[in-house]
This record gives structure tokens, C-alpha cells and sequence, in this order.
């Protein structure tokens, strides 16, 4: 016994040292690459990161019945009483719990177009996605911690305008604004699920924390008189628990075939801020860097509350596994958000309460000496209106196409562990011709699911 729990907490220890390097060499590697600009992210928390693993995100981020061994459905934690599996070794049947490592990465690629115009820029970003450890307790019981972004919020807009008088509406001077903001939001989790028979259950625990900068540069020009370049700048951070909880359902249609439902979601939740507000005319200095001229207006630490909205997704799954492991999956998804509800500091925003559907499946061919033939091969479908609403509704409209990519294994010392090379290509369109602007967005997503064995019980049959 003693020997056992040395050995799992040696796991334990190699897991976790291996989830903060991954982690702390990603934090690096992002801040290096190239800067995107999404105008819509200065709306409400900023755009939404996906909420899903790159497995799921072949299959248009379907998750509210999804279960699988070798990732990790945060988004349904009902999904971790599932980390038990069974192998079969020398004619025996042995109960072990599969640790899983879950991590990801987004390359993304938007196109910005101006509505019946040749007028379009296009921006590219990678960035992390997320870095999930499940680890099964015994069996039907598992928990997983882990870290993922929630929104990002990056724009640059870039205006000039020829001013009037008021009285005689001649024209005077020209202004030119540029309005950027940058942030986004986190969320750091704990969550464990259990089953009892074909029932399970599961929460998730989290501090949602973020930041965001609004900033409105403005400066005149005429050539006679000097005016100062005016900077209005707004800080907000903000932080605090969050949560959210899940049930799945199986039911056995038949010997190799079933069905399970799922459903998980969270309720409306306050946040504490804190913000700073500050006014000032400046000039640039021979590094292009600004320099404060005066200060018109400051206030700190003000403190406030972000109202965050419930949202709840309902769902389900049919499977079919035949006895020479090849076999098909395909579920849907629907999803309600209440963004009615949100608030920035007792500030309303252009949001909408907003629905999306998803719907994606993934099948597995009969293994031979090809590898091909051991990928797993995805497909999906999502649409909705965005959360945004500028005026008009935006219409989202995506697919996308995945595959699970099985690594050899070459640890000797280790022949249960197995990994798999996750690969997501979503395109997505965001808005039409009746919207101020479109946006087109290709995304490349890279996910390592990287297994073992935690443990073994045998069982004779």
C-alpha cells in the first residue's frame, strides 16, 4: 500500500512539474509573437476565447454529453468521473485510472472588410489556449485543475475627421483619434465529478480575474496654432470566484451503441473591480513614448462590480464502438447566454442575450498497418448570433475539420503511456453586409493529449 502511494505521488509530482514548465514556456514564447486587432473586443469582456479543447473543436466544440479518456471536458465536469479505464494484460482484465495531460494552442488568422468596399486588413496572433491535468481519485471519481483564457480583448482604430464650426459650420481644423484597448480575462480552475452507475455529476471552481484598458488619443492640427495631443485612459481589473456545474446520463442503446445526455451551465455571478480614470494632455517625446503635459483629471482605485451573465448548455452524444475498436460519433450542442444581464461597473453595453447551436461528430476506421487508419477524423458545424450587438445583430456562421494524430510510444519504462497530436482548422465568419464591419477568422489549433496509467487493480474474468 505504502509503495503504491509513493508511486502515485511520484506521478503527481512529475505531472505538475511538467504542467507549470509547459505553462511558464508558453507564457514566454506568446508575448513574442505578432498582435491582433478585433474591434468587436471593445465590447463587453472582449471576444470570446473558445470555451472548448482543440479534440472537441474538430467537432464544432460539441461538449455537453462528450466523454473521452484521453482529453479533458472542462466544460462539463461531470466528464472526469470517467478517467477509469481498463486494459486487458496477459489474459487479465486490469482496472487503472488514465492521468491526462491537456494542453493548446491557437494560431489565428482575421480578415476585417468593410461591407461593399475593397477596403480589408488582415492580422495574425498565436496564443495559449489553455493547460488542463486531470487525475482519476478511484474509480468513477476523478478531479482536474487547470488554467484557460476566457476573452481577449485587442483593437486599434484609427480615425480622421475634418471638424466644423458650430455657428457657421465652415470647416477649421482636422482631428485625428485613435481608440485602442487591450486585456482580456482568465480563469484558473479546480473541479472534480463522480458517477453512480449511469449517472454523473461534476463542478468546477475558479478565480475569473482579467483586466482592460480603454485608451482615446486625440490631437488637432492646424498651421498656425499648437494644440496638446489629449489622452483619456481608463484601467479596470477586476476579480473573484466563479463556478459552474454539470450532469451527464448514459443509456445503453444497445451492445455497441449509446446515448448520453449532458447538460452544464453556471448562474449570474458578481465580480469585484477596481479602476482608474485619468485625463492629461501630452507630447511625444524622440522615442515616439508620451510625455505628460498636465493632468486633467485623475481618480484611482474606484471600486465596482462586474455582473457576469448565467449561461446553460444542454446536449447529447451517440457512440458506436465495434469489437474491432473502429467505430462513430456524433452529438449537438445548444447553448443559451444571459448577456442581458451584464454589467461593467453599473455600465450596460451593446450585448444581447445570444444562442448558439453546435454540431460535429468524429469516426475511427479499422486500424491496419497504414497509420492513417489509426487517425481519428473530425468534422463540425456551429452558428448564432454573437453576443455583440452594434446596431445590428452579427450573425456567426463556422465549420471546422480535426484529427487525432496517435504518437508512438518509445518509453520502455512506461508501455501504457499514449499520446495523441490533436489538429483543428475552424473558419468562421462573424457579421455580413447589413454590419459596420465583417470579420473572416481561419484558426489553427495544436493540441499534445499526453496519458498514463496512475495506478492498477486487477480483476480476473
Amino acid at each position: 500500500m505504502q509503495l503504491a502511494k509513493s508511486i502515485m505521488l511520484k506521478h503527481f509530482m512529475f505531472y505538475f512539474a511538467l504542467c507549470f514548465s509547459f505553462l511558464m514556456l508558453m507564457g514566454c514564447s506568446i508575448s513574442a509573437i505578432g498582435q491582433d486587432n478585433s474591434p468587436y473586443s471593445r465590447y463587453g469582456l472582449g471576444d470570446q476565447v473558445s470555451r472548448s479543447n482543440v479534440t472537441t473543436r474538430g467537432m464544432g466544440g460539441i461538449s455537453a454529453g462528450f466523454v473521452d479518456v484521453l482529453s479533458i471536458n472542462f466544460n462539463n465536469p461531470a466528464s472526469y468521473s470517467q478517467f477509469q479505464t481498463y486494459i486487458e494484460q496477459r489474459s487479465k482484465k486490469v482496472s487503472a485510472g488514465r492521468v491526462v495531460l491537456d494542453a493548446g494552442m491557437n494560431f489565428d488568422s482575421r480578415t476585417l472588410i468593410a461591407p461593399n468596399t475593397t477596403n480589408r486588413f488582415t492580422s495574425s496572433d498565436a496564443f495559449f489556449s489553455y493547460l488542463q491535468l486531470g487525475i482519476p481519485i478511484k474509480k468513477n471519481w476523478g478531479m482536474s485543475f487547470g488554467i484557460r483564457p476566457l476573452t481577449r480583448i485587442s483593437y486599434l482604430i484609427n480615425t480622421y475627421e475634418r471638424l466644423k464650426d458650430p455657428i457657421t459650420l465652415n470647416p477649421i481644423d482636422s482631428a485625428i483619434t485613435q481608440v485602442k484597448g487591450s486585456g482580456g480575462s482568465y480563469l484558473p480552475s479546480i473541479g472534480t465529478g463522480f458517477a453512480i452507475k449511469n449517472f454523473s455529476v461534476g463542478f468546477n471552481v475558479g478565480y475569473l480575474f482579467g483586466s482592460r484598458e480603454n485608451k482615446r488619443l486625440r490631437s488637432l492640427i492646424n498651421d498656425s496654432i499648437l494644440y496638446f495631443s489629449s489622452d483619456h485612459t481608463t484601467n479596470s481589473s477586476f476579480g473573484g470566484l466563479s463556478y459552474n456545474a454539470g450532469v451527464q446520463y448514459k443509456i445503453d442503446l444497445n451492445k455497441n451503441t449509446l446515448l448520453r445526455l449532458g447538460a452544464s451551465g453556471n448562474l449570474q455571478q458578481e465580480i469585484n473591480g477596481k479602476q482608474d480614470v485619468q485625463v492629461q494632455t501630452y507630447t511625444r517625446g524622440s522615442a515616439g513614448e508620451e510625455l505628460q503635459i498636465d493632468s486633467v483629471y485623475q481618480v484611482n482605485e474606484t471600486k465596482g462590480k462586474i455582473v457576469y451573465p448565467a449561461s446553460y448548455k444542454t446536449g447529447f452524444v451517440v457512440q458506436q464502438t465495434r469489437t474491432d475498436n473502429s467505430g462513430w460519433l456524433f452529438g449537438i450542442d445548444y447553448t443559451t447566454n444571459k448577456w442581458s444581464g451584464y454589467r461593467f461597473f453599473g455600465q450596460k453595453d451593446d450585448v444581447q442575450d445570444n444562442w448558439m447551436i453546435n454540431a460535429g461528430g468524429q469516426f475511427y476506421p479499422r486500424a491496419r498497418a497504414n497509420y492513417f487508419s489509426r487517425v481519428i477524423y473530425r468534422f463540425g458545424f456551429v452558428a448564432g448570433p454573437d453576443y455583440i450587438k452594434v446596431r445590428e445583430n452579427l450573425p456567426q456562421l463556422g465549420a471546422s475539420f480535426g484529427m487525432g494524430l496517435p504518437i508512438g510510444n518509445y518509453n520502455r519504462l512506461s508501455p501504457n503511456q499514449y499520446s495523441v497530436l490533436n489538429l483543428a482548422l475552424e473558419y468562421g465568419k462573424r457579421g455580413n453586409n447589413s454590419n459596420q464591419l465583417k470579420e473572416n477568422l481561419f484558426r489553427i489549433s495544436i493540441g499534445l493529449n499526453f496519458t498514463d496509467l496512475w495506478f492498477g487493480k486487477k480483476k480476473y474474468d
